[in-house]
């Protein structure tokens, strides 16, 4: 008993405030789960921006914008949540935020970026009050799978748009473009990439964006003017300039959102989407990493899942303030709990590691559009795992899902895939004389469905 005084009083600060030896880790397993964590999840830094940009945003402005809601949502997680849990903004929402809100609907970003404030406004008041369960349990599980699904084959589908490896055609739609130096450079970046993937190399994607930078820079050098290429667009090349690797941070997106703007009647869907994309999101990820690493509370749930709740509704809504779109809990933090993590002291570690980053927007921005591609390639793959636990011989619970998985990467519109898969069901679902299994909320869900489609 004097023994565990004795440790108990030689504890440092980080020990005792987060418990780390009663969580049956060490100082020094935690930061390094820390840093671990951080290396899956950097490829963030770069691609985020690259998103965002064609939005409108300025890349130094958005890579800041990144940066710092990765810091502060990271942070808060590690101390106040006390969960190893990295929070950055979510891959799925930029592509929403850019190509679905921004590019398809004609919107300007700041106002956007208004809609993903409301958005975030209407989550913490659902953290707050901790409702979580009552909207889990009216979405179908073989729904959520899917929904999952699509937004990976989504965001994969434009990693290969990017690349310019799928192109129009107009007889077949699409097409696989023919071999060039930018689509040669392409599949060697992603074949490097996915081999250090499957290799479980910690930091694969970062790797691989590295790789496929220098690889990029003979592009420039045998067809431009000796730059680093960089397609600012998915349209046009542009050459950028090697004047400079370290520059201030550029806040000029900062406090540009559109409030009163984003409460137009035509808005309300996307700001209904990114609710539904945010929450579920984060409490599919609070609920992965929990089991992964046997977080759970006395009751089996994840632990502290109310405080992490609460963490990550602060950091959607802190994120349009700063000039992204939202920030969410990250499923790569099984990376660190797999390296042994087990208190908030990864989550403040990693947060730290984003900060020199802030400073880095001209190395940064010399990363081509090819690069990024394998990673978001690869990111797709990643969020595919769900699919196994849809339960395909129920074809009233299948066909649903299917629809939304396929329609969202298909037409292009997250949205338009999760308005239709929701409709789907509740119609399926009456028609087959099995309406009682529809949950209020979710009939109330497929009304505001067709609503949106009627905007779209």
């Amino acid at each position: 008993m004097e023994n565990q005084r004795g440790a108990a009083a030689n504890a440092s600060l980080p020990e005792r405030f987060f418990s780390v030896r009663e969580s049956g880790s060490s100082v020094r397993t935690e930061i390094l789960a820390g840093i671990t964590t951080f290396l899956t999840s950097m490829y963030i830094i770069v691609v985020n921006p690259a998103i965002l940009s064609q939005a409108g945003i300025p890349f130094p402005a958005a890579l800041s914008a990144t940066v710092l809601v990765s810091f502060a949502g990271s942070c808060a997680m590690g101390l106040y949540a006390r969960n190893p849990v990295l929070v950055a903004p979510g891959m799925g929402m930029n592509a929403l935020f850019a190509f679905v809100m921004v590019h398809a609907g004609n919107m300007p970003w700041q106002t956007a970026l208004g809609c993903v404030f409301w958005s975030g406004v209407i989550f913490a008041v659902l953290a707050a009050f901790n409702v979580r369960r009552l909207v889990v349990d009216a979405i179908p599980a073989n729904l959520r799978h899917a929904l999952s699904c699509g937004i990976g084959l989504f965001i994969s589908l434009i990693g290969l748009v990017n690349a310019k490896f799928v192109v129009s055609d107009p007889v077949t739609i699409v097409r696989a473009a023919s071999l060039n130096p930018v689509i040669v450079t392409f599949l060697a970046g992603l074949a490097v990439t996915t081999v250090l993937v499957a290799r479980r190399i910690t930091g694969a994607l970062m790797i691989g964006i590295v790789v496929t930078t220098i690889l990029a820079i003979p592009i420039g050098r045998l067809w431009g003017d000796g730059s680093v290429y960089w397609p600012v667009t998915m349209a046009t090349p542009t050459l950028v300039n090697w004047n400079g690797l370290v520059a201030a941070p550029d806040f000029s997106a900062l406090f540009q959102l559109d409030l009163v703007g984003a409460l137009k009647v035509a808005y309300w869907p996307f700001i209904f989407v990114m609710l539904f994309t945010s929450f579920f999101d984060a409490l599919s990820t609070f609920m992965a990493v929990s089991n992964a690493g046997n977080l759970l509370d006395a009751d089996g749930n994840p632990r502290n899942i109310r405080q992490s709740m609460i963490v990550d509704a602060f950091s959607a809504l802190v994120s349009a303030p700063l000039g992204t779109s939202p920030a969410n809990a990250y499923i790569e933090s099984a990376a660190g709990i797999s390296a042994g993590g087990r208190t908030g002291l990864v989550a403040v570690v990693a947060a730290v590691c984003f900060l020199p980053f802030l400073f880095l927007s001209p190395l940064l921005s010399l990363v081509p559009a090819i690069a990024t591609a394998p990673a978001l390639v690869l990111v797709g793959v990643f969020m595919m795992e769900p699919i196994t636990r849809i339960e395909w011989h129920r074809f009233d619970e299948a066909i649903p899902a299917f629809i939304a998985m396929i329609l969202i990467p298909l037409t292009y519109s997250i949205t338009a895939g999760i308005a239709y898969g929701f409709l789907a069901f509740v119609v399926l679902k009456l028609f087959v004389g099995r309406a009682r299994e529809v949950k209020p909320a979710m009939w109330a869900a497929a009304a505001l469905s067709g609503l949106l489609l009627a905007q779209l």
